[in-house]
């Protein structure tokens, strides 16, 4: 089973992204930052924020779930604000998707708030509210059960350090995942958690037996050369150890967004 987790960079990159996924065939696909706007005219639209402004794909959810057709695809909205076509205000959903191969049956499911709650009519003041989703499947030709969990944690103004909203926001993910997840499933967390390898969020996680892979296969920038900032550090993969890790990659090439996508194959 190949899984790919990316921060889609609100679909910044949005062809390059959608011809990668497309090559990659990836059985799940685990996408932060995708957008979904029903009453846009126009493939692209602006975001706002702070004085600053980035351009964002209107509808990068259904565009990936085009190029993956063969997939289930789920879509996680965090909050609802707007994006701009010229002066005109567009209201957007904006948060996370899920796309499982259709020969993948999804077998359990689990969607909520890690931080914050649902904002229907903006997208709120930061750290802004943020959400988790994880499915629980079965692979018909391993014969084996797995959870895999995805998120994008919360951005705090000050930085990736450790503060008590992170801490509770660890708490509600282990306990989001332990609602689905049985004795014997195999378990993957993966998204852009928004921290430092050295933040509390990964003894948290290792004390449910979850091993965080990018720093511990020695790659040190999950970013590409589009984020001119540091630390190089804001996505991770991490596994129990009963799950069967064929590869891991942090994908240098093609770049697709800010962040580079992170892909694993278990058997």
């Amino acid at each position: 089973m190949r899984i790919l987790s990316l921060n889609g960079w609100g679909g910044r990159l949005g062809e390059e992204l959608v011809g990668y996924i497309g090559d990659a065939k990836p059985d799940v696909f685990c996408l932060q930052e995708a957008t979904n706007t029903p009453g846009a005219t126009s493939p692209w639209l602006v975001y706002r924020d702070g004085g600053g402004e980035l351009l964002q794909r209107a509808n990068l959810f259904d565009e990936v779930a085009e190029a993956l057709s063969g997939h289930q695809a789920f879509f996680c909205p965090a909050a609802r604000g707007p994006l701009y076509h010229g002066d005109r205000a567009i209201l957007s959903e904006w948060g996370l998707a899920t796309l499982v191969r259709r020969t993948l049956p999804v077998i359990g499911q689990a969607q909520d708030f890690i931080h914050g709650a649902f904002s229907p009519e903006s997208f709120g003041e930061h750290p802004r509210s943020r959400n988790a989703h994880a499915v629980r499947l079965h692979d018909y030709a391993t014969g084996q059960t797995t959870v895999i969990a995805h998120l994008h944690g919360l951005r705090d103004l000050d930085g990736k350090g450790d503060t008590p909203a992170r801490d509770a926001q660890t708490k509600r993910l282990i306990e989001l995942i332990g609602r689905i997840r049985h004795k014997g499933d195999g378990l993957v967390v993966c998204g852009d958690f928004n921290v430092l390898p050295e933040s509390r969020m990964f003894a948290e996680l290792r004390d449910i037996g979850l091993a965080e892979l990018v720093t511990s296969h020695c790659f040190t920038d999950t970013r590409t050369s589009h984020y001119l900032k540091t630390p190089r550090f804001a996505d991770y993969m991490l596994v129990s150890d009963n799950v069967d890790v064929r590869s891991f990659e942090v994908v240098a090439q093609p770049e697709v967004s800010d962040h580079r996508a992170l892909l694993i194959e278990i058997g």
